[in-house]
């Protein structure tokens, strides 16, 4: 029992951090409420024990102060759905003399959701003065937003250190966040797989180097992958590549044979003569493709080789897609991919899918269910796979 799940909060305060940075479109109606949804059990735990809820979150990236666009008040309905009979007030500012009397004021089963936290620079600097402010508002610090785990902000790490260590503590999605991770990173069942996607190498070097400490299969998919073949000689027209670092392929690919992990690359490709959804499309072997033609998709052969690992595997980790799945042409490898997860974890297997892309694919194809976790973090994500110590989580463990 995590203490979150343990702790009372009848009577008190909890001041607890959420991400709701949720996309919104032209009207602001919100286009993807996963975020928000995923705050909803946290919330609930703290109003049916007794407790009032103060939610403080960051929205979008104002860089002049308060902006219409970014004001959470556009969030408000829909969290007023999301909870139902509950009573949500809003304060127009996160500090300052409304958010001290609504705070004050708020009675046992209210929710005060307190404008962007990002209104004020000191956040991002990780302020302490302003971080202080912040803790005066609460009697319980609750971290429930992974997303942003992986910042030093002042509401995310800094402000812990205003609370004693029973009254700062993950929430449930924190907790399910840390706890999915930590199992594929430390107790992975063999043969464990990671499926790195996504466009550049660049950014994803340190999570291949990390995990080449633990996995038994790496498959390398999405634009990347061409950087590999270019390294090894092979022809990739016009493909992406990073030629800056087919020497650091070369050089992953080396390690990978000294630690007995086997690194699986896409055979074929589906290839096109432009960057477009309407190009012309035809096929070819990865390391040959003719100049003039990109590959954007894995081609059928690496889909069928790359689904077997799939289902050969205890541990799957999956971050990134396979090709440009948003254009219907090049969706089908990501599709087969997500398929092959989905059918791996229905058999027993541990999946957990991160990263915004790999989410949305999965989203998409409607087989978020079918997996064992999805992760909300990103970026946090990716740094907790690369082996780096989070000052979200270091703050509330110290």
């Amino acid at each position: 029992m995590s203490q979150f799940s343990q702790h009372n909060f009848k009577n008190e305060k909890a001041l607890v951090r959420v991400d709701f940075n949720v996309p919104l479109d032209d009207h602001f109606k919100i286009t993807d409420d996963t975020r928000m949804r995923s705050a909803v059990p946290t919330i609930k735990k703290i109003l049916n024990d007794g407790g009032s809820v103060i939610l403080m979150s960051h929205f979008g990236r104002p860089k002049k102060g308060p902006e219409d666009k970014f004001s959470l008040k556009h969030l408000l309905p829909h969290l007023k759905e999301l909870l139902g009979n509950t009573n949500v007030l809003f304060a127009n500012d996160c500090i300052g003399d409304e958010a001290t009397k609504k705070s004050k004021e708020l009675k046992p089963g209210e929710v005060l959701l307190l404008e962007n936290l990002r209104f004020h620079a000191e956040e991002e600097k990780g302020d302490e003065e302003f971080a202080k402010k912040l803790s005066l508002l609460g009697d319980v610090y609750v971290n429930d937003a992974f997303g942003t785990a992986h910042r030093a902000h002042a509401s995310t790490a800094v402000i812990a250190q205003f609370f004693p260590k029973d009254k700062k503590m993950f929430g449930l999605l924190m907790n399910a966040e840390v706890s999915s991770a930590d199992k594929v990173l430390n107790e992975s069942e063999k043969p464990f797989l990671a499926i790195i996607g996504g466009a550049k190498v660049s950014d994803k070097i340190l999570i291949i180097e990390n995990l080449l400490e633990r996995a038994t299969d790496i498959i390398i998919g999405g634009g990347m992958a061409y950087t590999f073949f270019k390294a090894m000689g092979g022809k990739i027209g016009n493909s992406l590549c990073e030629d800056d670092r087919l020497d650091k392929a070369n050089e992953l690919l080396q390690k990978a044979k000294e630690k007995n992990v086997s690194i699986h690359l896409p055979a074929d490709s589906i290839i096109a003569d432009k960057f477009d959804a309407n190009a012309m499309v035809s096929g070819a072997l990865s390391n040959d493709i003719p100049n003039g033609w990109m590959g954007l998709d894995i081609g059928e052969m690496a889909c069928e080789t790359f689904a077997k690992v799939i289902h050969h595997s205890k541990t799957i980790l999956w971050n990134g897609p396979m090709g440009v799945f948003e254009m219907k042409k090049f969706q089908h490898g990501t599709k087969t991919i997500a398929e092959a997860v989905a059918e791996a974890t229905s058999n027993g297997a541990f999946s957990l899918v991160g990263g915004g892309d790999s989410v949305a694919a999965v989203n998409e194809f409607g087989l978020a269910d079918k997996v064992s976790y999805v992760s909300t973090g990103g970026g946090a994500l990716l740094e907790y796979f690369e082996g780096k110590e989070l000052p979200g989580i270091k703050a509330i463990k110290e």
